[in-house]
């Protein structure tokens, strides 16, 4: 089935909305980063919402005001890729109403903050808020996986137990 140009469009930009609103996580790849990171987000006004680059929150490496990003979205459910968008990069200024309004968004998706209530004025002293505007039409999908090493990282995987642990902690429990 053939569409025409602005019809195309139009479904283009409902599925990234779509698609966008519902996955917790976004893949952002700014002009200058090296690789792709995982990002939570927010979907407000036409554009998935970030906070970033402050002491607690999420790294955004590459993602500059005025610069371009390509988005990858996954399926929530499968976790496979869905679609890919370009987007234009636009920082918000605290205080502003654009601001206020995203951060309200932003505010009731942020997990485990470590300064409850008070996190709206950490974000505005030290992070970053950003919209990633849809500027087009998606990109098609690649053919391979697109896999990638891991990025350095401090955080390590736990050790396996001792294997005479689990004993040591029945018979502690059957003395009682």
């Amino acid at each position: 089935m053939t569409r025409e140009p602005h019809e195309q469009a139009l479904v283009d930009q409902a599925l990234v909305e779509e698609a966008t609103k519902k996955s917790g996580l976004i893949w952002v790849k700014g002009a200058s980063a090296p690789a792709a990171r995982a990002l939570w987000h927010v979907w407000h006004e036409g554009a998935a919402c970030l906070v970033g680059d402050g002491p607690g929150e999420q790294p955004l490496p590459g993602l500059a005001d005025g610069g371009s990003a390509e988005v990858t979205v996954r399926s929530k459910d499968k976790g496979g890729r869905l679609v890919s968008w370009t987007a234009r990069v636009v920082q918000l200024a605290p205080g502003t109403e654009a601001w206020d309004a995203a951060v309200a968004d932003l505010k009731g998706k942020r997990l485990n903050a470590p300064d409850g209530e008070a996190m709206t004025g950490r974000w505005a002293a030290e992070c970053r808020v950003l919209r990633l505007e849809p500027t087009g039409g998606t990109s098609p999908l690649p053919d391979g996986s697109l896999a990638e090493a891991p990025l350095p990282s401090p955080a390590t995987t736990r050790e396996a137990i001792p294997a005479g642990l689990p004993r040591l902690l029945l018979r502690k429990r059957r003395r009682k």
